[in-house]
């Protein structure tokens, strides 16, 4: 199916797969080369994401890396101040994702900087359902669920919650490396095109995370390689979206694809 989403009354067309950066404005997460604390630093990675052909940039500060410690809602709110602040006003035309599982996040992202999908990693809430509906903006819903048959179950409950309450664009995320084990990891990825009978758009977050770098008994800067294979049979599986730190090499994954499919 050909997807579209609502951005503030303008379509993004998931016909062709879309990239999303990372952009982590924190000291802590879990792909170090990920970090960007100063304004420079902040202005040049979204610069060079969006050159390298993202569609989106998905801005977190917050780290949710296994074993780390929370950031307050006070901290996670001034680091996305900061970084929001920046983006906007070097690169005002760009689609903007907040990473965040806190609804007055949610919030204050969209009504002080006009933050045009919200990335909620909670699993999904009850309190974010109605934020996200209010704000009426796109939602990013993950699973937390470690199996399948699980997992689309509660995938059902929650988007019919998310319906009744009127929210319309809503993207399915699996959550890889979020409640599942590696083989967990492994087993969903493989049964991936089960979500497809969801009829809404997938998203695929993979990007240098343990499920790679355990397997290899390597370290997340040596992830890419794996990050770029498992990120091809995403995409031939049906995801519409894949969330990355390495824009260039992803988009190379999607022209692949794509020349796959002509």
């Amino acid at each position: 199916m050909d997807y579209t989403l609502n951005v503030h009354g303008q379509l993004l067309d998931l016909s062709r797969p879309l990239v999303m950066g990372i952009l982590n404005a924190t000291p802590d997460s879990f792909y170090a080369d990920s970090r960007r604390q100063t304004e420079e630093d902040i202005a040049l990675c979204c610069s060079q994401m969006l050159s390298d052909g993202a569609a989106i940039i998905d801005v977190g500060g917050c780290s949710t890396r296994p074993g780390g410690e929370v950031a307050s809602e006070e901290k996670e709110m001034k680091r996305l101040r900061m970084a929001l602040g920046i983006i906007r006003r070097e690169q005002p035309q760009a689609v903007v994702s907040v990473d965040t599982f806190r609804p007055d996040v949610a919030r204050m992202a969209v009504e002080e900087f006009g933050a045009d999908i919200i990335n909620d990693v909670s699993g999904g809430t009850p309190e974010m359902f109605r934020m996200v509906t209010r704000l009426r903006v796109p939602y990013i819903l993950m699973s937390l669920q470690p199996t399948m048959r699980e997992m689309l179950l509660s995938f059902a409950e929650k988007v019919q919650q998310l319906r009744d309450m009127g929210a319309n664009d809503i993207i399915l995320d699996p959550g890889f490396g979020f409640g599942k084990t590696l083989e967990q990891n492994y087993e969903i990825m493989n049964e991936l095109e089960k979500l497809l009978v969801m009829e809404l758009p997938l998203l695929v977050g993979i990007s240098r995370k343990s499920m790679i770098y355990r397997l290899f008994d390597c370290t997340p800067q040596q992830a890419l390689n794996g990050t770029t294979a498992l990120d091809i049979i995403a995409l031939m599986k049906g995801a519409r979206i894949l969330r990355v730190h390495d824009v260039k090499e992803a988009m190379e994954c999607v022209r692949i694809v794509q020349q796959l499919n002509c």
